[in-house]
Formats: structure tokens, C-alpha cells, sequence
């Protein structure tokens, strides 16, 4: 079969052109304005990419359309179509389908699907399951929202493992909607045995209107679980709480910190780095890691449990997680910086909303602490550039977002809400950016020996490190 993906470049789309590759499929696909690490994975494979999406690529006259969330109907200023291609396919009455639907029907069917949910940690839970099914010799198939640097890819088909009766396979389960022709989550396409509800809160304001739509996506989820299948849920988080409450049809199993008064069935005691695994009370294992943040002790618990499901007993999983390696662009160092008088760290992380922003920066504030170096400052440097943010639907939470930052700065460029006035509790530790090379130049006159500069954005940023990395070099 050919497919020809529109909207390769996406995390997910790009995965899914991995999987159609590795089976043997014919792959091409179009895309605009891409940046790594999904392009050069895409040509590291020999999938041929175009840019932009011209009709004239109906002449590659592939077996079916696979569509992504990026297209629409739109129209540009002069009423020309935004995607002309897109409305080319609909004249041609050409075959089409959405990114999780031919997942489903091509790839997902047969298989023990283990599906990650949760507004926040969804990629480093699912590479972390990803890589305890893999040390236990399970030999899982995955696809996640980036690339986990054990793997060193963000999908492959796997296989199946002796004595099991359907392959394994790891996939990041996104509450966003399918396409424009189908608004439901894509999530509700994968039909998993094994459901993660990491955790839940407001997102996506450009689709969804409240708290409570999600939820009702969530749960709709919950209703394609078996009978004999498992969700393993956050049990300290209460909106999910409210998600079953509204009908769960399945084996339930909770994970949370330890020292509540219901203990969860797998719980964490100790500090982010290094801590013990309890399952039912009783110890099960310890990890120890270089990963910071509580946050990140949570997605632990979570993979660990969910591999149990799998067969894998918890200390194993726990070994596998202790050569854990992380994912790109999630707290990836990308320069040492030297300095006169040390150095300067640059980082690369996808923190996008308030949530996830604080809790990057405290997870990094409590390692650097935790190793004495109190006086080493954290300088954030962000982009509101999801569509929520782009709203400025949480603009009130970034102060919050960035209380343990020394100082922020933020690239303020094509938003249509005060960012100045939104950072303005912080006083004089923010400072606002209509360019990336004006941020930069405010950050470098910022930086001294010591500093952590931690760069966050669900996109590109403008090559904000390699620009950030030079203008630190120069004397």
C-alpha cells in the first residue's frame, strides 16, 4: 500500500510513517515548517517529504490519504484554501482516513494495546513502559510523542514475545481531537487493554470549552477498556477521580505517593532520585535515576504498574528504569557553556503549560539542591506557544508557573495578550521578548558562570539554543 501523510512532521504522524515503513507500506508525505527531531528521523528512514500542500500531489496517486489534526478547511485572507490538497482529495472523492484510525486498522488490531492518557507526562511514561516491556524481553512495538533515547526512535512494530498470546504494543494516548473530520480524542481510536490515566487537567482551550469536556473524553476512553483489562489511575488526582466515578467497567489499580490514608496499590517513598516502590504496602523494588522531579516519580509508578499488567514483576521493572535514559527534549542538556569562572547549562525542554513549566523548573531546582548547589540560579526561558497558551487561557498561572525561577523571559512575539502585564508579579525577574534574538540578547546579558538556562516550547523556538549557545561563546 501507498500513503501519503499530510502533516508528517507532527510527533505523531511521524511515528505513524515509521510503523507504515517498517511494515512494508510505500510512505511519502507533506508537511510545512518542520524542525527535528521528527524531520530527520523522517529522513534518516528515506520517506520522501514535500513541502507544503499543493495539489499537484495528487499525481503521486498513493492508495489512500492519511490525515492529520494540523488540516483544515481554512481559508486565507484572499479566500484561497489554506490546504488545497485537502480540498482536492474531498473533489477527487480520493480515499482518506485520520492518523488513528489507519493506526487501528492497520496496526493496532490483534495486539495487547498499552495506552498512556493524561494532560501531563504522557511521552516519558510511555517510554519508560516502553523500555521496561523491553528489558523484560517482551519486545514491545510503541509509538511516542518523541524520541526516548534508549530507543533512539519514536516508533517501531515490535514483535511477539515467546509464550504470550497477542505482541505488546506502548502507545502515547492524546486527548487532542482526530481531524477535522473527527472530533472525537484520538485516544478513543486505540481500544487499549492496559489504560494509564496519568493525570487531568485544563488544556486545549482552543477545543475544548471547560474541565468537564475532557473529562467526558476521558471517560469515553474507560468504555473501550475489556472487562479484563486494567486502568491504572492517579489516585490522587481529583478530577480523574471524577472521570470514574462516571463508570468504570474494568479492574482498577491506583498509584500515588505513599502516606495517605488509602495507600495505593503502588506507591513512591523518598526523594525523586532515588526512592522505594511499594506494592501493596510492601516494598517491591527502588529506583534510583538521575531524572529530577516528583513529577517524573509519578510517571514511574505509573510505568511500573502498568507493566505489571504485562506480566512484568515490579523489581524488574524498577531495574529497567535505573538505565532509564530520558527523551529528547525533555530536560536534555544541550550545552555546557564555559565561562570565566565556570559554566553555563543549557537545556532543551517540551514544558508548555503552567503545570508542566513549574514543574520542570522545581524539578530542577530540587536536584540542583538536593546536590548542595543552592547558589547555581535557574534562568527560564519560555514560549507561549500551544494553542491554549496562544489563548492566553492560563496566562494568570505563569507566575505561579515560574516562582523558582531566578529570572524569566519570555518570547512574547504573535501573542494577542499582554505578557508583560500577565508576568508582572514577578517584577523585575521578568522581561518580555517580541523576537527570539531580542530574548537571547536579554538572557545573554543575564547569564553568568553557574547558571542553568532552561529553554521551554513545544516547537522549535526559533533555534533559541544554537543561538543562545554562540552568543555565550562570544568573548
Amino acid at each position: 500500500m501507498h500513503i501519503h501523510i499530510l502533516g508528517i512532521c507532527g510527533t505523531f504522524m511521524g511515528g505513524l510513517a515509521a510503523l507504515a515503513r517498517e511494515a512494508g507500506h510505500t510512505v511519502t508525505g507533506c508537511d510545512a515548517g518542520v524542525y527535528p527531531p521528527m524531520s530527520d528521523q523522517l529522513r534518516a528512514l528515506g520517506i520522501d517529504l514535500l513541502e507544503g500542500y499543493g495539489a499537484d500531489q495528487l499525481a503521486l496517486k498513493p492508495d489512500t490519504f492519511v490525515i492529520g489534526n494540523v488540516v483544515s478547511r481554512a481559508r486565507l485572507a484572499n479566500g484561497a484554501p489554506k490546504f488545497p490538497l485537502m480540498e482536492a482529495i474531498l473533489d477527487a472523492g480520493l480515499p482518506y482516513a485520520s492518523g488513528p484510525q489507519w493506526l487501528a486498522e492497520h496496526v493496532l488490531q490483534g495486539r495487547h494495546v498499552l495506552a498512556v492518557a493524561g494532560t501531563h507526562g504522557k511521552t516519558s511514561t510511555t517510554s519508560m513502559l516502553a523500555w521496561a516491556l523491553e528489558c523484560a524481553g517482551l519486545q514491545p512495538g510503541f509509538l511516542v510523542g518523541g524520541v526516548p533515547l534508549n530507543f533512539g526512535i519514536s516508533a517501531r512494530l515490535g514483535g511477539l514475545a515467546a509464550g504470550r498470546e497477542r505482541p505488546f504494543f506502548v502507545i502515547e494516548a492524546d486527548e487532542y481531537d482526530t481531524a477535522f473530520f473527527d472530533k472525537r480524542s484520538k485516544f478513543v481510536h486505540y481500544r487499549p487493554r492496559t489504560a494509564v490515566l496519568n493525570n487531568l487537567e485544563f488544556d486545549h482551550a482552543d477545543i475544548f470549552g471547560s474541565l468537564a469536556d475532557i473529562e467526558r473524553q476521558f471517560h469515553h476512553l474507560l468504555r473501550t477498556v475489556p472487562a479484563t483489562g486494567r486502568v491504572i489511575v492517579n489516585g490522587q488526582d481529583a478530577n480523574l477521580a471524577r472521570v470514574l466515578a462516571q463508570g468504570v467497567y474494568s479492574e482498577v489499580s491506583r498509584f500515588g505517593m505513599a502516606g495517605g490514608k488509602a495507600p495505593p496499590d503502588f506507591a513512591a517513598s523518598g526523594e525523586p532520585g532515588d526512592f522505594e516502590v511499594l506494592h501493596q504496602g510492601r516494598p517491591a523494588g527502588r529506583v534510583r535515576w538521575a531524572l529530577p522531579g516528583a513529577h517524573n516519580q509519578l510517571n514511574a509508578l505509573a510505568a511500573i504498574a502498568a507493566a505489571w499488567h504485562a506480566g512484568v514483576p515490579p523489581q524488574q521493572a524498577c531495574e529497567a528504569l535505573a538505565r532509564f535514559e530520558n527523551v529528547r527534549r525533555r530536560m536534555e542538556v544541550r550545552a555546557r557553556i564555559p565561562v570565566s569562572g565556570g559554566s553555563i547549562t543549557l537545556y532543551d525542554d517540551f514544558a508548555h503549560h503552567p503545570t508542566a513549566i513549574r514543574a520542570t523548573v522545581d524539578g530542577l531546582r530540587r536536584q540542583l539542591d538536593a546536590q548542595g548547589r543552592q547558589s547555581e540560579r535557574i534562568l527560564a526561558l519560555f514560549e507561549p506557544r500551544s494553542n491554549t497558551m496562544k489563548l492566553g487561557a492560563m496566562k494568570e498561572r505563569l507566575p505561579w508557573a515560574l516562582e523558582n525561577a531566578a529570572l524569566a523571559f519570555c518570547h512574547a512575539g504573535g501573542l494577542e495578550w499582554d505578557a508583560a502585564a500577565a508576568l508582572a508579579p514577578l517584577g523585575a525577574r521578568a522581561q518580555v521578548a517580541a523576537s527570539v534574538d531580542e530574548l537571547v540578547a536579554q538572557a545573554t546579558r543575564a547569564a553568568r558562570a553557574g547558571d542553568h538556562l532552561l529553554c521551554m516550547s513545544n516547537g522549535g523556538f526559533g533555534g533559541v539554543h544554537e543561538k543562545l549557545a554562540h552568543a555565550l561563546r562570544k568573548p
